[in-house]
């Protein structure tokens, strides 16, 4: 620990970790996505099951802002957000046939927790499990699916065929219409699921779409 002295120089008033952050990093381009990515990563939440709005970072800011109301009377089956330091790029189309581009976003996770968690706007760690193929719109918009690490009960997942199949389910419902508008075609397709093995392999290539645009993150 570092000391803080008093302006006067007499004996200090506090202290201060050795290495610790001056500013608030972005969540997007300053932090990581962990050490063990892609088995377990670090995951940015921005909604909660308990939310009726739609959140999500201000890509200029990083501060966590109102995007829409939900419009639907769904709400998210798990916690979601974002993995740090990956973009749904071109490498990440290539994993979704007959997508013509990747969203320009960052690789989004679906977290499941046993123990509600009602705070957005957090950090935690997530073991990958899987992830579903959506297409919205002509773009590759998939959504990696996890556990989060330590979970009393869903923590011995490996795969995604461990949670329930209705869960899953659930998240399948949620994010094919949460976009919809009654008396519209819905531009949004599932068109699959996919296990740990291909999870990583996704997570690897938004990790290089990232790179590609952003650059590789200071040592």
């Amino acid at each position: 620990m570092a000391a803080a002295g008093k302006a006067d120089g007499s004996r200090p008033f506090m202290t201060t970790p050795s290495a610790h952050f001056n500013w608030r990093p972005h969540p997007w381009h300053g932090l990581s996505p962990g050490p063990e990515c892609p088995e377990v990563v670090t995951a940015y939440i921005e909604i909660t099951p308990f939310d009726l709005m739609k959140y999500e970072v201000d890509k200029v800011t990083g501060y966590l802002r109102v995007d829409r109301p939900q419009r639907t009377s769904s709400h998210p089956p798990a916690l979601y957000g974002f993995i740090p330091q990956t973009y749904c790029g071109e490498r990440v189309r290539r994993l979704a046939p007959g997508c013509e581009r990747g969203d320009g976003d960052p690789l989004d996770i679906c977290v499941i927790s046993e123990r509600p968690i009602t705070h957005s706007e957090i950090l935690l760690r997530a073991r990958i499990l899987g992830g579903l193929k959506i297409v919205d719109r002509g773009e590759a918009d998939d959504k990696i699916v996890a556990v989060l690490e330590g979970d009393y009960v869903w923590g011995g997942a490996r795969e995604l065929s461990d949670l329930p199949a209705t869960l899953i389910e659930r998240l399948e419902h949620y994010f094919v219409t949460y976009k919809m508008v009654v008396g519209e075609p819905s531009g949004i397709r599932l068109t699959g699921r996919y296990g740990h093995e291909d999870a990583a392999r996704v997570i690897r290539a938004a990790i290089e779409d990232y790179r590609e645009v952003y650059g590789a993150p200071e040592a």
